[in-house]
């Protein structure tokens, strides 16, 4: 895991985006600048969570997540998501 500078307070979690790929009928995958952000990515670092309400995902969870979720930050030249839990639909 990549040792991250920042540290997610409460509920809040930072993930990764994954790389946009298309496979072609060949079974090659490639990336593809022209498609929107996949919603999905790997986390990179969780909060505490609240007082009562301990945290499902763990650092490495590949989640899916909505659309308009989070905010994205720049941290060491890398783009990631901040954003809280309930965000995030599911882990894959």
């Amino acid at each position: 895991m990549a040792n991250i500078s920042i540290k997610p307070l409460a509920d809040r979690v930072l993930v990764e985006h994954a790389a946009a790929e298309v496979k072609t009928a060949f079974g090659i995958i490639s990336p593809d600048p022209d498609q929107d952000n996949p919603h999905n990515g790997r986390m990179v670092a969780i909060g505490n969570g609240k007082k009562d309400e301990p945290l499902t995902v763990k650092v490495g969870d590949t989640v899916l997540y909505g659309k308009y979720a989070g905010t994205e930050i720049t941290v060491e030249g890398k783009e990631y998501l901040i954003m809280r839990e309930s965000d995030i639909f599911a882990i894959l």
